[in-house]
């Protein structure tokens, strides 16, 4: 994609945090072995001396980044013997997330979005983090309706296990035509995607991308899928 002069300086600064949690556990040597970079540059990029070119940032973030964070991500979750996940590892920690924001916009295949939706709680620190690098909006829809708003777009499901859950979103949220990334720390079942995906339909706006941090099986991203036509993926899978 084309980027402006705050969009590339954001991936230079983001490929030097990527270089530098790779530097905890490496050498400079090894840490040029798995980048294809000189260590001497590295070092320089490390300890805030330079920052490297677009064109290696952009090197750093896809092909160092996406799998580092991935394996970043997988130390980081927890699992329990009903298999339940735990993301509070990740999504409790903004610097960490800030990170995985750029790999989203460089790797994945996703449109640019004018909005990054999500619903609450979980998913909202990492949708802070990815309408902050893309320079968008963010927004949540919720379980109850805000007091003070008057109007809202609402999406309801009956679940399998017979309880109806529904999301509210304000409709000033959101508008008519707007590219929209959906965004969750988690996809198990994929409900909760299909009614974000249900929200961005009824505001006639359109999907840039469906993201999650964590795909618990294939199921949801398989519900997700079928719902749209636009990209849906994780970063990594349990």
């Amino acid at each position: 994609m084309v980027m402006n002069r705050a969009e590339k300086a954001t991936l230079q600064l983001r490929a030097v945090d990527v270089l530098c949690m790779l530097k905890e556990t490496r050498t400079y040597d090894e840490l040029a072995t798995r980048t294809g970079l000189p260590a001497g540059d590295l070092n320089r990029y490390v300890n805030g001396h330079v920052l490297p070119s677009a064109d290696r940032a952009r090197t750093v973030v896809e092909d160092v980044g996406r799998e580092a964070l991935a394996a970043e991500l997988d130390a980081r979750i927890g699992l329990d013997s009903e298999g339940y996940v735990d993301t509070s590892g990740a999504v409790f920690d903004q610097p960490f997330l800030d990170l995985v924001a750029p790999v989203v916009a460089e790797t994945f295949e996703f449109g640019r979005p004018d909005l990054v939706l999500t619903a609450a709680t979980d998913g909202i620190t990492l949708s802070s983090a990815l309408a902050r690098y893309y320079g968008v909006p963010c927004a949540y829809a919720k379980k109850r309706k805000e007091t003070a708003v008057e109007e809202f777009i609402e999406a309801r499901q009956r679940l399998d296990s017979g309880i109806e859950l529904t999301y509210y979103l304000p409709t000033s949220a959101i508008e008519g035509g707007q590219s929209v990334l959906v965004v969750d720390d988690l996809i198990r079942s994929g409900e909760t995607q299909e009614l974000l995906l249900e929200i961005v339909e009824s505001a006639d706006a359109t999907v840039a991308g469906v993201f999650a941090l964590i795909a618990a099986g294939t199921a949801g991203i398989d519900r997700a899928r079928a719902r749209t036509d636009a990209p849906v993926d994780a970063l990594t899978t349990v």
